[in-house]
């Protein structure tokens, strides 16, 4: 295993020398971030072993999005939190992807851009479920934005979490499926999501780069049952408290070659793809989000704004959420020679820019 910390270490100087220029500041502050990772340069810990008398230093994390360092603790924390909205009904996991001539101008407009999918793909939703054909009434739903491929090759698509089941307008009924087996249907979702798309990016700058035949081709929208939902916000929790490649997966830095290990979409066995160093850090760089921008967002009754219609649905599935297990007391940690838990000393301050 290769820490990315320490490939970056190597080949960063290079890359910057080399695209310098076209650099995006956002990926500046990634690779520094990934840098200073529990270095001394972020400050830290010291702690005391009681019985060996020895002082640790336990320096602390960047807490970076982009980190593969940082994350596990915040993922398992949103996976609770998501497990408290979960209703005692069937789910789905709804997939909206753009076709290839699309990426290069999401790439270059990635803020427009990945709005226009999100605010999109859940419009779409909601349009189609409120027909009354299909479900007459409004959805709540978690939408979730990923960029990557299992080569860390450049595929921006949407997830989107859904119940079986909405809130009529007037408010006074929950509404199901008018058959269990089938939600909504995928063609029509597609068509209505790329006509939405379309008409929210003409108000953008180059949008006449788009290739006219992109509004032309059918789009793929995928809707898979996934059970009581808890499945799907497990897998999504990976996208969002981690970055597209932890160091784990990478096996090999030499000679300016990285390579590193992924799994087969089709077969689904393991393989390994070898890449240039300054390729990969292009790969993996292309998929760090604009600073600030949110890839986790919640619409229709699940939206923060809309609590009272959320009480509602409780009511009228006579449902009441769990409560929220405590959390866990803050353990210190061993210490690496005896195993004894440390005594914390105090606060060491972050080093000078």
């Amino acid at each position: 295993m290769v820490e990315l910390a320490e490939l970056l270490r190597r080949h960063w100087p290079e890359y910057e020398r080399q695209f310098g220029a076209q650099v995006l500041r956002s990926h500046r502050r990634a690779v520094q971030a990934i840098l200073a990772c529990r270095t001394a340069r972020l400050g830290g810990e010291l702690y005391r072993c009681p019985d060996c008398q020895q002082d640790h230093f336990v320096y602390h994390s960047c807490n970076h999005r982009a980190c593969p360092r940082c994350g596990q603790a915040d993922a398992s924390d949103w996976i609770q939190r998501q497990k408290l909205k979960l209703l005692p009904v069937p789910y789905y996991l709804v997939t909206f992807t753009v076709p290839e001539g699309l990426r290069p101008w999401l790439r270059s407009h990635q803020k427009a851009g990945y709005s226009g999918l999100l605010q999109q793909s859940a419009a779409a939703l909601q349009d189609v479920a409120s027909r009354e054909k299909y479900l007459g009434a409004q959805l709540g739903l978690l939408s979730v934005l990923h960029t990557w491929g299992r080569q860390l090759q450049y595929h921006p698509h949407v997830h989107c979490v859904v119940p079986a089941g909405g809130l009529r307008a007037d408010g006074l009924r929950w509404c199901e499926p008018k058959n269990p087996d089938f939600f909504l249907p995928q063609i029509v979702l597609a068509a209505r999501f790329r006509n939405r798309l379309k008409t929210a990016l003409q108000a953008q700058e180059d949008f006449d780069q788009i290739p006219s035949e992109v509004w032309r081709q059918k789009w793929i929208v995928d809707v898979q049952p996934v059970g009581s939902g808890e499945p799907a916000i497990k897998y999504l929790s990976a996208y969002v408290y981690r970055t597209a490649l932890g160091s784990q997966r990478i096996l090999a830095d030499q000679d300016g070659q990285v390579t590193f290990q992924y799994k087969d979409s089709r077969t689904q066995h393991s393989c390994t793809l070898t890449l240039g160093a300054l390729e990969f850090i292009r790969r993996f760089l292309q998929h760090v989000l604009p600073q600030g921008f949110q890839r986790v967002r919640y619409y229709g009754w699940l939206a923060a704004a809309a609590t009272a219609r959320w009480q509602r649905i409780l009511a009228l599935l006579d449902w009441q959420a769990p409560a929220r297990p405590p959390a866990p007391p803050r353990s210190t940690p061993p210490c690496p020679h005896c195993g004894a838990p440390l005594v914390w000393i105090g606060t060491l301050s972050r080093a000078p820019p």
